[in-house]
């Protein structure tokens, strides 16, 4: 969707050259962005309530008390949706980081940057939290900018101060809180109520989480959507004409210009007020078409739509659209395109679902012992030496006993006959198998090996006994 300007003018892509929040010097352009207001804004901030309830709400919550989700990167132990996964289960991570990436081509392909206006917790802090916070503390975009201007009074001093002060409480809070998505809410707890000596590492990563997130809602603000997230940098790849975008009407809408002034009858419905630029919080011109910096967050929707009204004009001057429905004047809607697509996420993310909720709680892996051939037993037996690893992520120790599937034979456990296993720990043992030469037909004969606890076989593993070839 290209640049449109008023009929006269040249055709200029010159706002492509640069980022909105920086000039051509390339000093910072600070963004006193206005507060929306209008049916969009609206329901953002009642999903923000519920985002906020459940980000500060999950730590709290427990399946078999464990909690809900978290990741203790320290310690190499995962936990999602009450399920334990240590570094065995790589393969798992792998293949949630490749659907992951599949989902968000799909999504992105399908809808856009749905997900950053709505979703992303970076907009969400920053847009309904830090700057609402602003809002009620300095005023609007106007009131913000006169305060910049003004001298050093002890009003202003107080503002600013409360402002900044407020803002670090708020990112020391969220510091917690995302702390204990790392070490659970119990550890959390330690490091508040027991001495400081104690816990200096865990003391130290809030500090450096809260200053993170002050500086990020402070002063790094929507910098951190045009400069350090690389989705933005994606879309331009995973975007296509056909995605759902919030997209200008420039068909409707130009050229621009005020009805009362010019009395030709060739003006659009675009009043060049302005107001769709004053409400963005990234400081772009969605009239300009699809940019990098815009993240979806219908700030300039709600601002169109009240001009729209007050001026008597349909409203959908800007609306969510894609390019191809912008340039053909017909209305977005759920093509088979974004079906497929949907229908594409919803299958890889089952998939994910699946395997995440299927995975075993006790894992064994059982090896020959390397560099061991078989050994003869008598005129009439051949046994084989084998390790087995056990991991228990369950929540209880556990007794395990070794046994053949469907051959003639014994097992005989090098120690204990009960292999023990901690709870959420590993173990290992060593066992001879043993089986008479009259069932070995072949140099490697298959086997299946069970595991029982108790009488409930908890998993089945095949392997391979060597021996001679019997004539």
């Amino acid at each position: 969707m290209s640049h449109i300007q008023h009929a006269n003018e040249p055709l200029s892509e010159n706002f492509r050259d640069r980022l909105a929040t920086v000039d051509e010097s390339g000093k910072r352009n600070w963004i006193y962005a206005h507060q929306p207001k209008g049916k969009f804004y609206s329901i953002r901030t009642y999903l923000s309530w519920l985002y906020f309830i459940v980000f500060f709400g999950l730590p709290f919550v427990e399946i078999n008390h464990r909690p809900l989700f978290l990741f203790n990167i320290p310690n190499a132990q995962f936990i999602i949706f009450g399920k334990v996964f240590w570094p065995q289960d790589f393969f798992i991570f792998g293949l949630t980081m490749i659907t992951f990436v599949f989902f968000i081509i799909l999504f992105t392909a399908a809808f856009g940057r749905l997900f950053c206006g709505w979703a992303c917790p970076q907009t969400n802090f920053m847009e309904m939290m830090f700057r609402k916070v602003e809002f009620l503390i300095l005023g609007d975009a106007p009131a913000q900018k006169a305060l910049q201007k003004a001298p050093w009074t002890s009003k202003k001093i107080f503002k600013i101060t409360a402002k900044h002060l407020v803002f670090y409480l708020l990112s020391f809070v969220i510091a917690n809180f995302f702390l204990a998505y790392i070490i659970g809410v119990n550890e959390l707890e330690k490091i508040i109520v027991e001495p400081v000596i104690a816990h200096l590492g865990g003391l130290t990563a809030i500090v450096v989480f809260s200053a993170v997130f002050y500086a990020v809602y402070a002063f790094f603000r929507e910098q951190a959507c045009t400069v350090v997230c690389p989705y933005g940098r994606l879309q331009s790849v995973l975007l296509d004409r056909n995605s759902m975008i919030v997209a200008y009407d420039y068909k409707r809408g130009e050229p621009r210009g005020n009805a009362k002034k010019d009395h030709s009858g060739s003006l659009g419905d675009c009043i060049d007020c302005h107001q769709c630029v004053r409400v963005c919080p990234t400081g772009i011109d969605i009239r300009n078409g699809v940019q990098m910096e815009c993240v979806g967050c219908t700030a300039c929707i709600d601002a169109c739509n009240d001009v729209m009204e007050k001026v008597g004009k349909p409203k959908g001057l800007i609306r969510y659209a894609s390019e191809n429905t912008i340039a053909s004047g017909d209305s977005l809607h759920y093509t088979t395109r974004m079906k497929i697509y949907t229908g594409l996420c919803l299958l890889v993310l089952t998939i994910l679902s699946v395997i995440l909720f299927t995975r075993k709680d006790i894992d064994a892996t059982i090896m020959r012992t390397p560099g061991i051939l078989y050994q003869e037993r008598g005129a009439d037996s051949i046994s084989n030496l084998y390790n087995i690893k056990l991991v228990n992520k369950t929540l209880e120790p556990i007794q395990l006993t070794i046994q053949l599937d469907d051959h003639d034979g014994k097992i005989e456990i090098i120690g204990n006959p009960n292999i023990q296993v901690a709870k959420e720990g590993q173990g290992t043992g060593s066992f001879f198998v043993v089986i008479p030469k009259t069932r070995i037909h072949s140099r490697k004969t298959k086997l299946t090996l069970q595991l029982f606890e108790g009488t409930k076989m908890v998993s089945s593993l095949p392997t391979n006994f060597l021996g001679p070839v019997t004539k």
